[in-house]
Parts: structure tokens; C-alpha cells; sequence
């Protein structure tokens, strides 16, 4: 046995292999798992662009591949366009692999003509004279770019110039053009056998995000968060069923995945004819055709149903959580991994929404931030923030990924929106703060009282202003930096991430002020 092996694989590198070789294709696989990286870049959330997304993938398929004994390329086709090729691991054939590469040519109409030039094929025109829909033989002399040149009994002539139409009718599939993405590789197998074959691969054309929705309590005091987990393929291929994880965390990417993935090229076909009129004179220029109809009403919602075409973005957004289930959150050493219960598709451009989580009556606050050094003697809003604590106490306890936030009025009955916002990384344990908006119904002035004085120090005047009908909290930062000494304030200050922070309440249609001197440490 183990001779015969060796004689397989010599005859591998013999010149006359290349035409025997047998080619096994693996249509697609039997099951998919499909776990996204975010982008790095992307911060803390933001739309997607389905043609430029800047996260990945880890794909892994498992197919059922029938390998003959001896010497065989196995063909995997439909793996993703952004399939990184070099990182593929393929695992449970029998004799191993022998050779490795990355099928680059999609077939197309321009590759059609490529791969026929100075080949036969069958034109179906019609003939000028009747009308009539006749065949003949050609050969084609031109590639896919300009005109698209054959030649027949008749002589040399570029087709698709009559104004009449005109097919090419190709005998057989040039070699090497696969209508999908296809990974080949070169095997020896010591026997026959039917195995289980696992393809890993990295792929690029992928990213996640969290979106939250915040449904602010009638009290002001409490908060319910609910959370979708917003999967986009930016790819031209879908995988059915799949197995769907996402990974929160950052990792040190040295290059983008874009840059390394080697696409395959769908060839297009450029025909260009002379015009009219400018080999001959006293040719009439006919009129431009009309333009096409509109497409039906329900166009878009087909697309939706059946899926994008290949190069068309998807219009719709798939929504999954009907079922009621929440993705489970894993540890990965220090990253996150949330693995949703169910299988489900992942759609060629298109994005995907499963529910990440979902909480009610979760206490959080209502925060007016600022900066004094931000404000001038005209007042000016200042930004609204809402805060909760991150613990199993408080009805949380959950690491939170990055992402949008839209928050809405919990007091009225059709919930209406009153900011939005984004969110960055949290842990478990920490403060969640999230600014939705300005409000111009609390305001803050500062106004300079004292300027470079003995030993450096300026005084400051500020004024905060609620029109609220309800008492409001502000935090004022008395500094830009955290390196900053202060003294004779007129009220209250604490400390906060090392800078010197005026904590207030603002009564209900009321003002309050604070005057206080301040310098910089490195004065």
C-alpha cells in the first residue's frame, strides 16, 4: 500500500498527469459556521457601507467530498470573494494536500470571450433580407475589451454592430471559469474513500455592530435596554443555515484583511461599433430607443425575498428575533464571544439582525455635561447624558459592545425619540455614560473675572440655567486638563477622572452660580 502511494506520487510530476488527473467539485457545503471580527477602525459604531466593510471573518465548512485513489484536484467551490487563500486550512483528506491555489476567474461575459478567442462558436442573428432568425459558424478574433471582432464565411466583421440582435452561442465552457469562487487543491489519496472535509479560512468583506434601544422610565430613575446584533456580508456569496458567532474586543491587526484577500475578477465586456456617419456620409442617425419602463412596485420587496443579485447591494435588513432568544455571551480569553442559539442565513450583501440582549427597569440618571472652558459670557446648551451602573445589581452585569443608541420618551404612549447616540466598550463593573443630544433648556455661561494674577491664577464666574418644570443634575469640568489646581470656589467640587468637577442640582426654572480660581500646573 504504502508503495503504491509513492507511485501515485510520482506519476503526480509526471508531464502527462496534467491531462489525466481527475477533478472532484465540491458544489458547497454540507454546514457553515461564520464568526465576524469587527473592524478595528470603525469606533464606537456608525452604518455600514456593504462595499467597504473593513471587519472579517473565520469561515469554516464542512463538506462531504468522494476522493478516487490516486491523484485528483479537488475543487471547493462557492467559498467567499474575500476568501484570504493563504490562510486556508483544509482538514480530513485522505492523502493530504499537495498543492494549493485560488480559482481567479469568474464567469462572466467578458471571460466568456477571453477564454473562447480563437475558438469556434455558433451566431444566432437575423437576417437583414427576411427578417429571419438564422445560425452560423464563427471564429472569434477579438477579446473582451473594444469591439468584439469574428470572422465567418462572410469575412472579418465586429458583432453586435447591425443594429439587429445577435447571440454567441458557445459549444462548450472554456477551462478554468466557474460561475462562483473556488479554492483548488491537489491531493494523492492512498484509496478510495468518502470523507469529511473541514475548509478553514479567513475572509474579508465582514463587520458587526451592536444597536441599542433605550426606553427612558415615566419616573426619569430607570431605563429599558434592549440591544440588536447587527451582522453585514459585504460578499457576493450567502451561507445558508449557518452557524453565527460574533467577537467583541480589539485585536492588533498588522495589515487589513482587504489588502490581502485576493478577489476573483468577473471579466466584463466592453462592445464598441463605429459610430454612424463616420465612415460614410449621408447615413441617417436614428433617434435614441425610449427609455425602460419602470420596474414594478414590488421589485425591491422580491429582492428582499429571494436576495441581492451578485454586485447588487441588498436594500433590506433581515430581521431574526421573532424566536425570542437572546445570542449567548463566552468567554474568549480576553475578548467576548456571543454565539447566536440558532442557525441562520447570512444573505450575499445584505445584513442580518438577532436580539443581543434585553433588559427592563434597569435604574440609570439623566446627567447636563460641560466644560467651562467650552462656554462664553453668551450661554450655551450643554450636552445631555445618560448613565447606569454595569452590575448584577442593578439589573445588568453584562459586558456591553460598542454601538448606536437611540433613546426614546417612555412617558408618551407612541414612545417618541429624543436623542441618539453611540456607546464605546464596557466591562462589567463600570459606569455606562452615553450623550444623546444638547439640551437648550440648560445652559452655562462663564465669564472671565480675573486674568493671569500673582502666582498665575484667573478667576471664573459661571452661570446654570434650568427651564426644565423638574429639578436637574449638571457636571461642569472647571478645566480642560486633569493637571490643574483650584481655590476659592464659591460652592461645592469634587473629583472626578482627576479633574476638578462642580456637581449641582438646578432647582426647576432656576439658576445657580459658582465663581472659583484655577491655574495650570504647568504654568
Amino acid at each position: 500500500m504504502l508503495g503504491a502511494f509513492f507511485l501515485a506520487l510520482i506519476t503526480l510530476f509526471s508531464p502527462a498527469h496534467a491531462q489525466t488527473r481527475p477533478e472532484i467539485i465540491s458544489a458547497k457545503p454540507d454546514s457553515v459556521a461564520v464568526t465576524i471580527y469587527r473592524d478595528p477602525a470603525r469606533g464606537n459604531g456608525g452604518g455600514f457601507n456593504l462595499d467597504y466593510l473593513n471587519g472579517f471573518a473565520v469561515v469554516t465548512e464542512k463538506r462531504t467530498i468522494s476522493v478516487p485513489a490516486g491523484p485528483a484536484t479537488i475543487r471547493f467551490a462557492g467559498v467567499a470573494e474575500g476568501m484570504v487563500a493563504v490562510s486556508a486550512v483544509i482538514r480530513g483528506l485522505p492523502g493530504g494536500i499537495i498543492e494549493q491555489n485560488r480559482d481567479k476567474k469568474l464567469l462572466s461575459p467578458g471571460s466568456l470571450v477571453d477564454g473562447t478567442l480563437g475558438n469556434r462558436v455558433t451566431l444566432r442573428r437575423t437576417d437583414p433580407a427576411t427578417g429571419e432568425q438564422v445560425e452560423q459558424q464563427a471564429v472569434i478574433r477579438s477579446g473582451s475589451q473594444g469591439a468584439l471582432v469574428v470572422q465567418t464565411n462572410g469575412g472579418i466583421e465586429a458583432l453586435q454592430c447591425s443594429g439587429l440582435p445577435e447571440k454567441v452561442i458557445y459549444q462548450d465552457l472554456p477551462g478554468g471559469l466557474f460561475a462562483t469562487p473556488v479554492l483548488s487543491v491537489d491531493t494523492v489519496s492512498p484509496e478510495a474513500a468518502t470523507a469529511e472535509v473541514t475548509l478553514t479560512y479567513l475572509a474579508a468583506g465582514f463587520d458587526w455592530n451592536a444597536d441599542y434601544v433605550v426606553k427612558l422610565g415615566a419616573d426619569g430613575k430607570s431605563l429599558d435596554l434592549f440591544s440588536w446584533l447587527t451582522l453585514a456580508n459585504g460578499n457576493a456569496e450567502s451561507f445558508a443555515e449557518a452557524e453565527l458567532l460574533v467577537i467583541a474586543g480589539t485585536l492588533n491587526i498588522r495589515r487589513p484583511m482587504q489588502q490581502i484577500a485576493d478577489k476573483p475578477q468577473a471579466t466584463p465586456l466592453y462592445i464598441q461599433c463605429w459610430p454612424r456617419g463616420s465612415t460614410a456620409r449621408g447615413i441617417f442617425e436614428p433617434p435614441p430607443p425610449p427609455p425602460p419602463p419602470p420596474p414594478p412596485a414590488f421589485a425591491p420587496a422580491m429582492r428582499a425575498r429571494t436576495g441581492a443579485v451578485r454586485g447588487e447591494a441588498a436594500e433590506a435588513i433581515m430581521v431574526t428575533a421573532s424566536r425570542n432568544v437572546e445570542a449567548e455571551l463566552e468567554a474568549l480569553g480576553d475578548l467576548k464571544l456571543y454565539r447566536v442559539p440558532f442557525r441562520s442565513t447570512v444573505a450575499a450583501k445584505g445584513q442580518k439582525q438577532v436580539k443581543l440582549l434585553s433588559k427592563a427597569d434597569v435604574p440609570a440618571r439623566m446627567v447636563y455635561r460641560g466644560n467651562a472652558g467650552g462656554y462664553g459670557e453668551e450661554p450655551g446648551p450643554l450636552e445631555i447624558e445618560v448613565r447606569m451602573d454595569n452590575k448584577t445589581a442593578t439589573g445588568l452585569g453584562l459586558p456591553l459592545p460598542s454601538g448606536r443608541i437611540s433613546v426614546f420618551d417612555g412617558s408618551a404612549d407612541n414612545g417618541l425619540l429624543i436623542g441618539q447616540g453611540r456607546m464605546r466598550d464596557y466591562a462589567v463593573g463600570q459606569e455606562v455614560k452615553f450623550t444623546i443630544g444638547q439640551s437648550d433648556a440648560v445652559q452655562l455661561a462663564s465669564k472671565h473675572t480675573l486674568v493671569a494674577s500673582k502666582g498665575g491664577w484667573d478667576g471664573y464666574a459661571l452661570k446654570l440655567t434650568n427651564a426644565n418644570p423638574e429639578p436637574v443634575t449638571a457636571e461642569i469640568d472647571l478645566a480642560a486638563v486633569a493637571d490643574s489646581d483650584l481655590r476659592k470656589a464659591s460652592g461645592r467640587t469634587i473629583r472626578k477622572d482627576g479633574k476638578h468637577v462642580w456637581r449641582v442640582e438646578i432647582p426647576a426654572n432656576d439658576s445657580v452660580t459658582l465663581t472659583y480660581e484655577s491655574r495650570s500646573k504647568y504654568r
